[in-house]
């Protein structure tokens, strides 16, 4: 049986009420007095019961952060950026996994809005953010991570991925490379459109330039092998000379299905490019350029955007922040 404050008040010869305020307000209670009671908690090993007094707040101490996919290692910096802001402030940071499916983030906030989190932080899968609305208008701040309101509703913490794209292809056009291929996962997500778009705009300025989308249903290193090996079997004048994959884990998968299970030699006959930066791309068999975005900053930042909001709901402070991408050039497309 769970030890009660009533237990902890007889085992200390004090009332319930010194109890809580030991607990809430010691520095309202005798010293001696706060001595006794916290030796009777250590002896008893009372844990108090955090969840029912944040009901009666109406508030706790946790932020929810909702990422598109745990397993990559852009949204783990990202997480860890967010407990950084949060510890500093005393806080918690609630990690949610949508795997790229709208009803998983649906289940997501509805379980985060049931423990009163102070605040939300979501990389949403679609473009749709009514139910945001709906739960910010409810009070519950969010922050928008990774991603942007073209309507101005919430506060944002991005990369401007258009330009990300345009660096990207950019980068494969000046190499020489004419016949690029843009491996992404599904264009409802914002990102991969963004970079998509980027990446047309890039060709189009270049006369002889193609581009053509294989589209996964996923952004993972088993989607980008699946994508490499459709393009590796085609004869070697069908083939791209170049790839543009929308993260990171696609451009890993695509360099095993042409190195390891081909024999494509990257960047000799297929130039390589990723996205995201993470510590992966730089320790594959043949390291990958990639553009690169600040992680750790962005959940960083969110958290500071949420706090201030918090502190000064619709005050004059900062709601938009977008970081600009940078290109880092490896062995994938220095050949």
């Amino acid at each position: 049986m769970a030890v009660s404050v009533r237990d902890v008040a007889a085992a200390a010869s004090v009332s319930v009420g010194t109890v809580s305020n030991v607990l809430n307000r010691p520095e309202k209670v005798a010293p001696a007095t706060v001595e006794r009671v916290t030796q009777a908690i250590e002896k008893l090993g009372f844990v108090r019961n955090d969840a029912a007094r944040q009901l009666r707040a109406g508030r706790s101490r946790s932020i929810a952060l909702i990422v598109l996919d745990a397993g990559n290692p852009f949204f783990a910096e990202v997480a860890r950026g967010a407990e950084d802001r949060a510890a500093e402030s005393g806080m918690s940071v609630l990690l949610g996994n949508s795997d790229e499916r709208p009803e998983r983030e649906d289940a997501y906030l509805d379980l985060f809005r049931e423990q009163r989190v102070n605040g939300v932080l979501v990389t949403p899968v679609g473009g749709g953010l009514d139910r945001l609305a709906r739960l910010q208008a409810g009070g519950v701040p969010v922050v928008l991570v990774d991603h942007e309101d073209d309507e101005g509703r919430f506060g944002s913490v991005s990369v401007d991925d258009v330009e990300g794209g345009h660096l990207a292809a950019s980068h494969l056009l000046s190499a020489g490379r004419r016949r690029i291929a843009f491996i992404g996962g599904p264009r409802t997500i914002r990102q991969v459109a963004d970079r998509l778009e980027g990446a047309r705009r890039a060709v189009a300025e270049v006369e002889g330039a193609t581009l053509e989308v294989v589209e996964m249903s996923a952004l993972s290193v088993l989607q980008g092998r699946e994508a490499g090996e459709r393009l590796r079997a085609r004869p070697a004048a069908e083939r791209p000379d170049a790839v543009f994959a929308a993260n990171d884990l696609l451009a890993v998968g695509a360099l095993q299905a042409f190195t390891l299970i081909g024999d494509l030699q990257v960047p000799r006959d297929i130039a390589l490019v990723g996205y995201d930066d993470i510590d992966f791309a730089s320790a594959t068999v043949v390291p990958l350029s990639s553009i690169r975005q600040p992680a750790h900053l962005i959940g960083y930042t969110a958290v500071d955007l949420l706090l201030k909001e918090l502190d000064q709901p619709g005050g004059a402070h900062e709601r938009r922040v977008r970081f600009q991408p940078e290109l880092v050039v490896r062995e994938s497309t220095a050949g």
